[in-house]
């Protein structure tokens, strides 16, 4: 166990909200794990244009300000996603809104979208931008951007996150798929996707013109979708140019075998009983998108079995967080070196050659 792995369990002993803002505020200071060496060739891979030197990223909701990606990339993770972001800074749902399921190895968040707002996350990425960082240990930083919980016009929130950091993000996520903000799930119908996807596309379309550069837009569903839905969503993102689906959010669904006292918690369910129900989604989103749309895989990942896994299930890349609070911050170096592991064991040549192998 490393120095790192124990200050972690340290942080245990304090409130998650607490002990998170602790561990962010380590990260700042440089006091974060650093990988020493490049990583595996066989864990490479591109998604949606992105050349990642691995495959396994870091989900949105560690880093919601984009204050540590630097740090969380040398970590160890592939790419890093910053957010939810929203234009204006909010506080976010009354504390307390996060909770440890310790027995279920599972988080229950309520947070609500709570973030400093779009111009301090803009000028911490346009920071990080300009840092004299050789290209090949530049991190690939993503930003998740999300709508003001009173906004008038949800869907002009996304369009000024998009604009505000086209430019300084390596790709972008829209999260309409929160379960922490009344109504934002809506945006998942057909019809209020049309709209959405179409002033996105709208938006990017200017971006574009009015320079040379295009980034990746994926769209961050939820796992708890109806029948139907995803065929839907997946005609709906392809049809509007985004270039792929990150399967998937927080659930609001509470398996039965819950064991912590706060199984009862109201919020969204993440971390290892997430597992098979968000892989099962990701096949299905697999099955309806022929190829079209890259996949990210998110939900439950705590080792290189589960990594593959949703690999396997179509992910041409994952992501986790909750795992960390377990697993500690050397957690990514043990995943990616288990699916390297298995990659090889399984005969694949590389992480790509696995991707929709059943």
């Amino acid at each position: 166990m490393t120095l790192h792995d124990i200050a972690a369990r340290a942080l245990h002993a304090l409130d998650p909200e607490d002990a998170h803002g602790w561990a962010i505020r380590g990260l700042k200071m440089g006091l974060g794990p650093r990988q020493s060496d490049v990583d595996d060739p066989i864990l490479a891979c591109t998604v949606a244009g992105l050349s990642l030197s691995n495959c396994v990223g870091l989900a949105a909701g560690f880093d919601k300000n984009a204050e540590v990606p630097a740090a969380m990339s040398q970590a160890g993770f592939g790419f890093v996603e910053c957010g939810t972001v929203t234009p204006l800074a909010q506080a976010g749902n009354p504390r307390p809104r996060l909770f440890r399921l310790t027995q279920d190895q599972a988080v229950i968040n309520r947070m609500g979208f709570n973030n400093e707002g779009l111009e301090p996350f803009a000028a911490r990425l346009s920071a990080l931008k300009a840092a004299p960082v050789p290209e090949r240990r530049r991190p690939v930083v993503g930003a998740n951007i999300g709508a003001n919980k009173d906004a008038a016009d949800r869907i002009a929130d996304y369009v000024a996150g998009l604009t505000r950091l086209w430019g300084l993000s390596d790709y972008f996520t829209v999260n309409i798929s929160s379960p922490n903000t009344p109504g934002l799930r809506a945006l998942q119908t057909k019809a209020a996707l049309e709209e959405l996807l179409g002033r996105i596309a709208e938006a990017r379309g200017l971006l574009k013109a009015a320079g040379t550069v295009d980034y990746p837009i994926f769209l961050k569903v939820a796992p708890d979708l109806e029948d139907g839905e995803v065929e839907a969503i997946v005609e709906t993102v392809a049809a509007n140019g985004l270039n792929g689906i990150i399967v998937s959010n927080t659930t609001i669904a509470r398996p039965a075998d819950l064991a912590s006292s706060h199984k009862g918690e109201s919020g969204g369910l993440s971390g290892r009983p997430l597992l098979a129900a968000s892989t099962a989604m990701l096949a299905r989103f697999h099955a309806a998108n022929g190829g079209r749309l890259a996949l990210i895989g998110a939900g439950g990942i705590a080792s290189g079995a589960d990594a593959l896994a949703k690999i396997r299930a179509g992910a041409s890349a994952v992501q986790l967080y909750s795992a960390l609070v377990y697993g500690g911050p050397g957690l990514v170096q043990r995943i990616k070196r288990e699916l390297a592991a298995r990659l090889r064991a399984e005969g694949f040549a590389s992480a790509t050659d696995a991707v929709g192998a059943g």
